[in-house]
């Protein structure tokens, strides 16, 4: 059966992504809304499955946590989050390919897929992220 991303099955796993969500959010809810994006199933750690998910709320703007282990290598990352961010109706926050801690890209809802700026603070329960802005364009 063909996919969105390819054949589902046929994608090499072992991808790790980490990603924040602008609300808090059932763990169901967000692995489910997954499997939707990615056609495969997505289970909570300790549980056999295609993708596993693990979800915790911490504070900040972006209270809940996403950490998706065994993500499809052949699956743009970006795409995945903007697929999800769609099904939530919710904004979800991912690093950029840079190596800079305050960039991410934001998938809003809308399916759009923006460079932002992020201030983050480590605390006991997990990262905490706020103060979201546009990332500045570097001049001419």
């Amino acid at each position: 059966m063909s996919t969105m991303f390819g054949m589902a099955g046929t994608d090499p796993t072992g991808g790790l992504w980490n990603w924040a969500v602008a609300r808090p959010v059932d763990p169901d809810r967000v692995r489910g809304a997954l499997a939707g994006a990615l056609e495969r199933s997505v289970v909570p750690l300790g549980i056999a499955g295609d993708v596993l998910c693990d979800v915790y709320e911490v504070g900040g703007d972006f209270p809940t946590l996403v950490d998706v282990y065994l993500a499809p290598s052949r699956v743009d990352e970006a795409t995945a989050a903007s697929a999800v961010s769609v099904r939530l109706g919710a904004a979800v926050l991912l690093p950029d390919d840079s190596l800079d801690p305050s960039r991410y890209v934001l998938a809003t809802p809308d399916g759009s897929l923006t460079p932002v700026c992020v201030d983050e603070i480590e605390t006991d329960d997990g990262p905490e992220r706020r103060n979201v802005r546009p990332r500045a364009m570097p001049s001419p």
